[in-house]
C-alpha cells in the first residue's frame, strides 16, 4: 500500500499545487499529510525517528506545494 501510494503520489506530483486553486491545495495538502502519516507508521517502532521524518515531510511537502 505504501509503496503503491507514492507511486501515485510521483505520477500526480505537478497537479497540487497551491497556484491551482482551493481544491487542487486542500487535495495537495491532503496528500502530503497522508504521506507523512504513513512515513510515521513506516517508522513507528522509532518515535523520535518517525517524528522527525513525517514533520519533515510535512514541511517540505507543504513548502513544495506552497512555491510551486
Amino acid at each position: 500500500m505504501r509503496i503503491a501510494w507514492l507511486v501515485w503520489l510521483v505520477r500526480h506530483f505537478n497537479a497540487y499545487g497551491y497556484s491551482q486553486g482551493l481544491l487542487r491545495a486542500a487535495i495537495g495538502t491532503g496528500a502530503v499529510l497522508v504521506t507523512a502519516a504513513l512515513v510515521w507508521f513506516a517508522l513507528h517502532r522509532n518515535r523520535p525517528l518517525a517524528v522527525t521524518a513525517a514533520g519533515l515531510t510535512s514541511a517540505l511537502g507543504i513548502g513544495w506545494l506552497a512555491f510551486h
